[in-house]
């Protein structure tokens, strides 16, 4: 065992950065199997296997060797020991609520294939979610919730809202990991958190307007304009959003639906009602899961059209990110409506990637993708969609291009202020 030695570079790092792992000491050939294991906060097991062959000088390198059949995943994949990753209890997503603490990975290495034989070497990696110098700090701003993420050094820095799903509450796991790579970054909650309404119902625009005035005003955003960032029904919020404030500058839509979902919008004398959904059209490919990718309606039909958010309206830059096996809904759609809508009122055509074979929950790179969890409005289980490893590489260019959209749009603003 002693002659065995499995090296992670580096011992420490945050959770989006590469995976470098090589092992030495081995015999020419040898076969060997890698376990990787987390413990989530709520004190699930989320763990990969993977079966490799030794090199001929009895180095393994997983940036050269492939993995073989029989495992989690197969072929020459880094990471794949973080990416395909799976909870031993179904319908589980792995997320990070305190992001102040890191996740703790343990990487094993076995004798043999199949059931893993002799330990021969063990190593472990903290991945965490603040890189040095970054700063959280909770916001209880007027009838604002969330926490804001400062980059180190002195700003201002370019200034950006991220908005989730249904789920309510407050994470800050996105937004905490974006102040890494330079932006302010408000992690803000809407529902069921701390004195918001403990239930989405009817929220009203201003509370988000609030929220844009709080990240203007603040001395280490830059102006004069911010970004917004939103997945699933924080993409149709996000869309709202740059249709009806001022002081928005970028928009990056993950996923997201052209229609208000779920519940009423308010703002001022406006309402924009939440789309219908049919409850026939769901489908129930295993039992007691659903895929509900069908069951909302069309909100370009007459009958609908008083949940489509008026995108026409907004004086923004746009990135629509869609994962073609979006599950949840037509996200390709969404996106190409908008884009249309857009167009139809003379604005920039914005930006649209898709990616094949990629579900709903395209998080920052390396999280395990989600096949299917909780549903809060449908009240349960539901397909997500994608393929691990085409999921996976769709983290990875994704959150790269959500980086640099944001810091195209928000870091020219100061140079053309610069220049009156």
């Amino acid at each position: 065992m002693s002659a065995v030695s499995l090296q992670l570079s580096p011992d420490r790092c945050l959770f989006d950065a590469p995976l470098r792992l090589r092992a030495s000491g081995l015999s020419p050939g040898q076969d060997v199997t890698l376990q990787t294991a987390l413990t989530d906060e709520g004190g699930e097991i989320f763990s990969s296997l993977a079966r490799y062959r030794a090199e001929s000088s009895g180095e393994l390198d997983l940036t050269r060797s492939p993995a073989l059949e029989g495992g989690s995943f197969t072929g020459i994949e880094p990471e794949g020991p973080l990416w395909a990753m799976e909870p031993r209890k179904p319908f589980r997503r792995l997320i990070k609520k305190n992001v102040q603490t890191p996740f703790q990975l343990r990487f094993s290495l076995h004798q043999a294939h199949g059931e893993p034989g002799t330990l021969l070497a063990s190593a472990a990696q903290e991945r965490s979610f603040m890189g040095e110098g970054v700063t959280r700090v909770p916001v209880r701003e007027g009838r604002v919730r969330g926490s804001l993420f400062l980059p180190p050094g002195t700003g201002p820095f370019p200034g950006v809202i991220e908005i989730q799903g249904t789920g309510g509450g407050l994470l800050e796991y996105k937004s905490s990991l974006l102040a890494s790579k330079g932006f302010a970054t408000l992690a803000l909650a809407y529902y069921n958190y701390e004195d918001l309404p403990k239930q989405m119902k009817d929220l009203r625009l201003e509370y988000f307007e609030e929220a844009v005035t709080y990240m203007l005003q603040h001395p280490q955003v830059k102006g004069p304009g911010i970004g917004l960032l939103g997945h699933s029904k924080g993409g149709d919020l996000v869309l709202s959003m740059s249709s009806f404030l001022k002081g928005i500058t970028a928009t990056a839509v993950v996923n997201g639906s052209v229609a208000n979902v779920g519940t009423a919008l308010h703002y001022k004398d406006i309402t924009l009602h939440p789309i219908g959904r049919n409850a026939k059209m769901m489908k129930y490919p295993k039992p007691g899961v659903a895929e509900i990718r069908e069951a909302l309606h069309n909100p370009l039909e007459e009958a609908q059209r008083k949940s489509l958010i008026p995108v026409g309206r907004a004086d923004c830059k746009f990135l629509f990110v869609v994962g073609e096996d979006d599950r949840n809904w037509k996200s390709d759609f969404h996106a190409e409506t908008a884009c249309k809508l857009l167009e139809e009122q003379g604005k920039e055509k914005p930006e649209l990637v898709y990616y094949a074979k990629a579900g709903h929950y395209i998080e920052p790179p390396y999280f395990p993708m989600c096949p299917a969890s909780m549903h809060r409005l449908v009240g349960m289980p539901v397909m997500w969609g994608g393929e691990p490893n085409f999921h996976a590489r769709a983290q990875v260019d994704s959150w790269q291009k959500i980086q640099d959209f944001f810091h195209k749009h928000l870091n020219h603003q100061r140079i053309l202020v610069n220049k009156l």
